[in-house]
C-alpha cells in the first residue's frame, strides 16, 4: 500500500519545497493539494464538515504553482490535486497547466477532480451551480482533445476547441491519472465510470458497502474490472483503519497533515512513519 499525504499549504504553513523534500526522503508516495481561489465573505454555503470554516481555506496556495515547486526538488514523489475545481478554470489554460506539470515532473501528476461545495466561490467564476457536473465532464472532454496525440477537435455542450497543435503532452498517455472526489451516489459513480480512473472518497468510511456498487457500475460501463482505483483521501489513520483498507485491496491511501508550521508537520510525519 502506498502512503501519500494531503495538506492545506498556505502562507502560514511549512513550504512546498521543505514538505516535498521531507516526504521523499522519508519514503512517502505522494503529495496532494486542495484548491480554493477565494472565499467570499458573504457566504451562505455551509461548510461540509460543520461548524466554522477553518482559516486555511481562505489562504490556500495555487496548487499547480506549489506542486511545481515540489516537483523541482524531488524525483519520485507523486504529485496530485485533491481536488481541482475544473469548472472554475478556462479548460484550454488548465489543459496546458496540467500537461506542463506532468511533463516536467516525468509523469508524476494525478488530477483529482471535484465539483465543489461553495456556491458563492463558483458564482464569481460564472458557474451555474446546477450544471457544474455536466460542465466538468464537458471540460474534461475538451482537455483530452488537446492532450490527444494528433490534432483533435472537440464540440461539447458548453465549449469547443478546434483541432490544434498543443504541446507538451501528458507523459502518461492520453491523460494523466484522473480521480473524482465526492460522496457516494449514482451520479458520481456514473461519471467515474465514464471518464475517470477511480474515486477519491473523503475519509474512506463505508467503503465495504459502496465499493461493490461502484465496481458494478464500472463493469457495466465496459471498463476493465482490474483498472478501477479507490484512493481514500484526507484520512486520519489508525492501525485498525489501515488494516481495513488493506483487506479491501486498497493500494493507495492519502493521509491528512495539519495545516501548520514546519515543526508540527514534521511531528505528524514522524507519527505516520509507522504506516510506511
Amino acid at each position: 500500500m502506498r502512503i501519500a499525504t494531503m495538506i492545506f499549504l498556505t502562507d502560514e504553513t511549512i513550504t512546498p519545497v521543505r514538505l516535498a523534500q521531507e516526504l521523499e526522503q522519508r519514503g512517502f508516495a505522494g503529495l496532494y493539494l486542495p484548491e480554493h481561489t477565494h472565499i467570499p465573505v458573504e457566504r451562505t454555503s455551509p461548510y461540509p464538515a460543520g461548524g466554522d470554516l477553518p482559516r486555511e481555506y481562505t489562504r490556500t496556495f495555487d496548487p499547480f504553482v506549489a506542486l511545481a515547486q515540489a516537483a523541482a526538488v524531488t524525483e519520485r514523489l507523486g504529485l496530485g490535486t485533491g481536488i481541482t475545481l475544473v469548472v472554475q478554470h478556462d479548460p484550454i489554460d488548465l489543459a496546458k497547466q496540467i500537461a506542463t506539470l506532468d511533463h516536467l515532473s516525468g509523469g508524476r501528476f494525478t488530477l483529482g477532480v471535484g465539483f465543489g461545495w461553495n456556491k458563492e466561490e463558483a458564482a464569481d467564476h460564472g458557474v451555474e451551480w446546477t450544471s457544474r457536473r455536466e460542465l466538468t465532464r464537458d471540460r474534461i472532454g475538451l482537455m483530452r482533445a488537446l492532450w490527444a496525440a494528433e490534432p483533435t477537435a472537440y464540440e461539447g455542450e458548453f465549449g469547443s476547441v478546434r483541432a490544434s497543435h498543443a504541446y507538451p503532452k501528458p507523459v502518461q498517455g492520453a491523460a494523466p491519472r484522473t480521480l473524482i472526489g465526492g460522496a457516494a451516489g449514482p451520479k458520481l459513480f456514473a461519471q467515474i465510470a465514464q471518464y475517470a480512473d477511480g474515486w477519491l472518497p473523503i475519509g474512506g468510511a463505508g467503503l465495504a458497502e459502496t465499493v461493490p456498487v461502484l465496481r458494478t457500475v464500472w463493469e457495466k460501463a465496459g471498463r476493465d474490472p482490474e483498472s478501477l482505483q479507490i484512493v481514500p483521501y484526507s484520512v486520519r489513520p489508525t492501525p485498525g483503519k489501515m488494516a481495513y483498507y488493506e483487506e479491501l485491496g486498497i493500494e493507495e491511501v492519502v493521509l491528512q497533515l495539519p495545516p501548520a508550521d514546519e515543526p508540527e508537520v514534521l511531528r505528524a510525519l514522524d507519527e505516520y512513519a509507522q504506516y510506511l
